[in-house]
């Protein structure tokens, strides 16, 4: 039986923990409030954005601009999004698990299959499965910024257009709610109209009578870059809302369970010491029954 200072010790710690979980949900929750507010303020423009582009791409012929030209997908670049912290459920393992799949199954399709990862846990992930990461993007996370997910999109969209890839997808966490965060797997280049991509009733493809100015070729110089670099901004503040909705669930979780464990323990404390006050006392009463006698 543990003693009665070991049952404390036990108790303080499990109150400790509680206080930063506690302190932990409060700070993930403020910061959901923030990443939320931006997101919905972005959303609309890029999701529109993509369909102005798919629109685009649909009446476009595909040699007008080097992005918009599909090879066959011999060489495949994977941008996975992950967090630098864990204490998130499972919002980290999911993209993983996603991105590993989606690896393992296309290995022997593709010459040649690059990762490249924001964020120290999915590093972390794919270096305990000695698989190989081409370049892992620090700092990316903190104080996010459209500047910082434009200086990834030149990084991709130059290296596409030097021909090192034929395809790049995306693999991020697309925010529901605090409770729900959703594995989504995006391709953003070649940039192409896909099926659902467009509402067809309402956006129908460019006729021959579009007018570009200054050019075509211009406009779509302009265009094309901007889009991947708004969809990867999409994508990593998606990906940050989902993270501290995923943390301040777990810490949710963790902080009821420390209060369950820690009326557990106070019960099992309680009777542990009214076990020892009750032995203390039977022999103090078998003492006196022996000098009685």
């Amino acid at each position: 039986m543990p003693s009665l200072k070991a049952i404390r010790r036990r108790i303080a710690s499990v109150k400790s923990t509680g206080k930063i979980t506690r302190a932990m949900k409060l700070v993930a929750a403020a910061k959901l409030r923030r990443a939320q507010e931006r997101l919905v303020q972005l959303r609309p423009y890029a999701l529109r954005v993509g369909d102005m582009i798919a629109e685009l791409a649909r009446g476009s012929d595909p040699q007008a601009h080097a992005l918009l030209a599909v090879r066959p997908p011999k060489r495949t670049l994977l941008l996975v999004l992950t967090s630098d912290r864990g204490l998130a459920g499972a919002f980290n393992s999911n993209v993983n698990k996603a991105a590993w799949a989606w690896l393992q199954a296309h290995r022997g399709t593709r010459e040649h299959i690059e990762l490249r990862i924001v964020g120290k846990k999915g590093r972390d992930f794919m270096k305990a499965r000695k698989q190989e990461v081409g370049h892992v993007y620090p700092d990316v996370l903190q104080a996010l910024t459209l500047e910082k997910a434009s200086g990834i999109g030149r990084e991709v969209t130059t290296a596409y257009i030097d021909g090192a890839f034929d395809e790049v997808l995306l693999f991020y966490n697309v925010f529901r709610s605090a409770i729900a965060q959703v594995p989504t797997t995006q391709r953003i280049l070649p940039i192409m109209a896909q099926e659902g991509d467009v509402d067809d009733a309402v956006m129908a493809p460019p006729s021959a009578q579009t007018l570009f100015e200054p050019s075509k070729v211009a406009v779509l110089d302009v265009l094309l870059p901007m889009n991947v670099n708004v969809q990867i901004y999409r994508a990593l503040l998606e990906s940050v809302a989902s993270e501290m909705g995923a943390r301040m669930t777990a810490m949710d979780s963790a902080t009821k369970n420390a209060g369950d464990l820690l009326q557990r323990i106070t019960i099992k404390y309680n009777r542990t010491r009214q076990s020892i006050i009750t032995t203390e006392l039977s022999e103090i009463t078998s003492g006196a029954e022996a000098l009685k006698g």
